[in-house]
């Protein structure tokens, strides 16, 4: 028997709910690659990363002196500018990196709980109007960056003023009204939303597969899968590069000392 309008709706409603915590779980996953891959950058560049940018400046040091030595060289005087700007690119992105505000050293059970809350009032795809679209979309963002600084309390505070906001009075929708719409009203606004989400979730997922196909997301999990196997790969390395430094300062002090 064919189903009635209003068991269509029941339907509808039941499904549009699933895909909302779905869409709200993704967004999650999504933040949380993005915040445990800061993470890795964070200590990868703490422990190995800094170690390369010295030895940039020290070769770009070394090649200067060369090059000093051999002013008609212009292999060497080549050599040297190329060093010096490695040099400066290292610089750079150390900076960069050192410029950033740490990630959280431990996503906690609450933080991703204030996260799931926030996004589940907040979401743009919650929006009826396009106005009210941007401005979820602007909080949304806020809420992104806080959860990537870790900072719960900035989360809870976004959802307070959102509950406070007066015009958020105005975006809910009197259950009367609603019921004046009619069930054919009601129906389309429920496919047209669902249609929100579903797309929202494309998008989803097609960034975290971007992610996860990304160089650094990759290097991160073969660190960690050595990790696990009781390895310390970066600190394997950050000893190997602590002995080419001291090696480099030593090729530049003889160098030195025949000029």
């Amino acid at each position: 028997m064919k189903p009635t309008l209003d068991q269509e709706l029941t339907r509808l409603v039941s499904d549009q709910a699933k895909l909302a915590e779905q869409v709200i779980s993704a967004e999650l996953e999504l933040e949380t690659a993005k915040t445990e891959t800061a993470q890795f950058q964070r200590r990868y560049y703490e422990m190995v990363g800094r170690f390369y940018a010295q030895l940039d400046e020290l070769d770009a040091q070394i090649a200067n002196a060369q090059a000093g030595l051999s002013p008609d060289d212009a292999v060497a005087q080549v050599h040297a500018q190329a060093a010096q700007e490695q040099a400066r690119k290292s610089a750079e992105e150390a900076g960069l990196i050192e410029a950033q505000p740490p990630p959280p050293l431990v996503i906690t059970p609450q933080l991703k709980q204030a996260f799931r809350r926030a996004a589940m009032m907040m979401h743009p795809d919650r929006a009826t109007t396009e106005p009210e679209r941007l401005r979820r979309h602007g909080l949304m963002i806020k809420v992104n960056l806080a959860y990537e600084r870790g900072d719960q309390q900035a989360i809870e505070k976004l959802v307070l003023e959102f509950i406070q906001d007066p015009a958020i009075q105005e975006e809910i929708e009197d259950p009367e009204l609603i019921a004046d719409q009619g069930v054919e009203l009601r129906i389309l606004k429920i496919i047209r939303r669902t249609g929100q989400l579903r797309r929202r979730m494309d998008e989803i997922q097609q960034e975290l597969q971007e992610k996860r196909q990304s160089d650094i997301y990759k290097f991160k999990a073969t660190i960690e899968r050595a990790e696990l196997r009781g390895g310390d790969p970066m600190g394997d390395l950050a000893e190997q590069l602590l002995q080419e430094l001291s090696e480099r300062r030593i090729r530049l002090e003889e160098i030195a000392r025949h000029e």
